[in-house]
Formats: structure tokens, sequence, C-alpha cells
């Protein structure tokens, strides 16, 4: 007889019914974690007016962008009132070269612990763990004492070399992981080809490596990009970085207070991070997982 508990397609009455429960739990999930979103970008997107009246769900009646405007030119900030535009751009300043630099090093640093082992390389390694658990504060005046030596106190290159050494551990973490997935086979052969370290590492390691160079960027730029201990310990005033300058807004009352500027400044802020794991988010994952079978 044939089973009628069975659908087309092989599968129960009760696997569907499962799946259908799963799925709709991970759509209350989803909707409860973007609602907050909603409501910052729904709020931005009214005047005044429609906010005081309104109530914290309702849709902006008519998509009003002066928020928006207002935020990036003409907010004030303590006694500057030039919006978030300068230390948006000082944010830019600052993580695009901490990336890029603690990535490259973070890969010559891994690539030499584990394909060119020398005395020691097993303990260098450990020690440069074991900074990836030093709490932020416990750096805070070594650091600042570390850029008033060297001039750069109160700078956007100050902030790039807090962060390329604080960010340098997990880095060197990254790639030494993934670097010691890659046969040594293909280092050997070409070491007996002629070829030097940084030929190996140019023309070998690297093309092998944009999975791992992936997450690293992305953990990177999240980590500086959405920094504010550091910014708001190291810098003061047009110096800042755009998340000190975003809590500076919120706590400046000048006249009457403006939420729907303050949710503008607050998507402006935080739409850098955003775009990178709306368009790379998928290779984040990959890469982590990438190497992790060795063979």
């Amino acid at each position: 007889m044939a089973d009628l508990s069975a659908l087309p397609g092989g599968k129960s009455p009760w696997q569907s019914a499962a799946r259908f429960g799963l799925y709709t739990l991970l759509l209350i999930f989803a909707a409860y974690y973007i609602l907050p979103l909603i409501v910052v970008l729904s709020t931005s997107l009214k005047d005044l007016d429609e906010i005081r009246n309104g109530t914290l769900l309702s849709l902006p009646s008519e998509i009003n962008f002066d928020a928006w405007g207002y935020a990036w030119n003409e907010a004030c900030i303590g006694v500057s009132c030039t919006g978030l535009k300068p230390y948006f751009w000082n944010s830019v300043a600052m993580t695009i070269p901490a990336v890029l630099i603690s990535t490259l090093l973070g890969a010559l640093t891994g690539y030499s612990l584990t394909k060119f082992k020398f005395k020691g390389a097993n303990l260098i390694f450990a020690m440069i763990l074991f900074g990836c658990f030093i709490p932020f504060q416990v750096v805070l005046l070594p650091m600042a004492q570390s850029l008033g030596y060297l001039r750069i106190a109160n700078t956007v290159p100050g902030l790039v070399l807090v962060h390329i050494v604080y960010g340098l551990p997990f880095t060197v973490l990254f790639f030494r992981n993934y670097y010691v997935n890659i046969p040594d086979d293909l280092i050997k052969a070409a070491t007996i080809d002629g070829a030097g370290f940084f030929m190996i590492f140019w023309r070998i390691m690297l093309p092998l490596s944009p999975p791992i160079i992936v997450v690293t960027i992305i953990w990177q730029f999240t980590q500086i990009w959405n920094d504010f201990l550091f910014g708001a310990s190291f810098t003061t005033g047009g110096g800042q970085p755009v998340t000190v300058a975003l809590n500076n807004l919120v706590n400046t009352t000048t006249g009457v207070k403006r939420y729907n500027v303050d949710m503008a400044a607050a998507l402006i802020t935080a739409a850098p991070t955003l775009v990178v794991y709306v368009l790379a988010g998928r290779y984040f994952v990959r890469g982590l997982t990438a190497g992790s079978v060795k063979g």
C-alpha cells in the first residue's frame, strides 16, 4: 500500500510543519531585531511636529531628509557647528590605513611564525596572543605616554598607531591559524627554486589568502570604526572620530531636543559598518571556515 503520510517530494506532514514553525520563529526573531533599526530610520525621516504628535512605531507621513542634512553639515557638536562631516572623514582617515597596515603586518607575522619557524616562535606567538585578552582600559595610560613621546597625541595618525598596535594580536592569530593549514611542501619547493622570504610571501602566500584577508578586514574595520574609548581618550576637538562626535552631538543641549537629528546622526555613523556587512558578510563566514579542515 502507498504511504499516505508522505507528501510529494518525500517530506512527511510533520517535517513540513516543523519547517514552517522554524521559519515562523526565525521571522519573529528577525522582526524583533530589525524593529529598532526601522524605528531609528523612521524617526530620522520625520519632522519634530510629527515626532511629538505621532507614535514611536508610526511611519512618516512625508519623507523628510532635512534632519540628515542638518546632522551632516550644521549640527552643533560641543562648540563647533560643523555637523558630523569632518569627524566622519577623521574616522575614514583613521580606519583605512589602520586596517590595511594591521592586516599586512598580521599576514607577514603569521607567515613567519608558520612557514619560517625559528627558535622561540611558539613563545613569541603565545606572547602576541596574550594581547588579545588585554582590556582596552589597561593600555590607556601607556598608550597616552607613548603618543606623547612620539609627538602624535591628539592626532589621527596617533589613533592609527593605537589601532594597529591593539589590532595586531588579532590579525596575527587569524593569519597564523590559516597559514598553518597550507602545505609546507609549497614553501620548500619555492625555496629550492631560489625564492626568498618576501617572494614566497607575495607570489604564493598572498594569492592563497583572500578568504582570511576578507575576515581580517571586516573584523578590523568593524572594531576600529566602532571604537569609542580610544577616540575619546586620545583626541579632543576637531581631531575626534565620528563615534565620539555622535556621543557629543546627542548630549549637546542647545534649545529644543531634535530626536530626528540624533537618529539621522546615528545612522550616518553606523552606515559604513552596515554596508560592509551587507556586501561582504557572507564572505566573513566562508573565510572563518576556510582552511579549518586540513588536506
